[in-house]
């Protein structure tokens, strides 16, 4: 049908939903056909990414704010962290 619509060639269609789930991107659901998978860390956009880390990164800001702390502290303070799940 897409195929149709677009006036392509069904094995291009055919290859880009295979690319499409072999990335991660469509997953097969069986008697429906293919659904858009949730986001995931590797094929979510950076934007997507950071938008889902924005409440824990809010609530971060507003405690540093009370605590009195300077943006450069809370990163200071953060980076070895990050370093550290790196490696977990």
């Amino acid at each position: 049908q897409i195929a149709e619509e677009l006036q392509i060639n069904p094995m291009t269609v055919s290859k880009a939903w295979s690319l499409l789930e072999r990335d991660g991107a469509v997953e097969r659901v069986r008697g429906q056909g293919m659904k858009v998978s949730a986001p995931s860390g590797k094929t979510a956009s950076l934007n997507q990414r950071l938008q889902s880390l924005q409440p824990t990164m809010q609530q971060l800001a507003s405690q540093a704010w009370q605590l009195g702390l300077s943006p450069d502290q809370v990163v200071r303070a953060l980076k070895p962290l990050l370093r550290e799940s790196a490696n977990d």
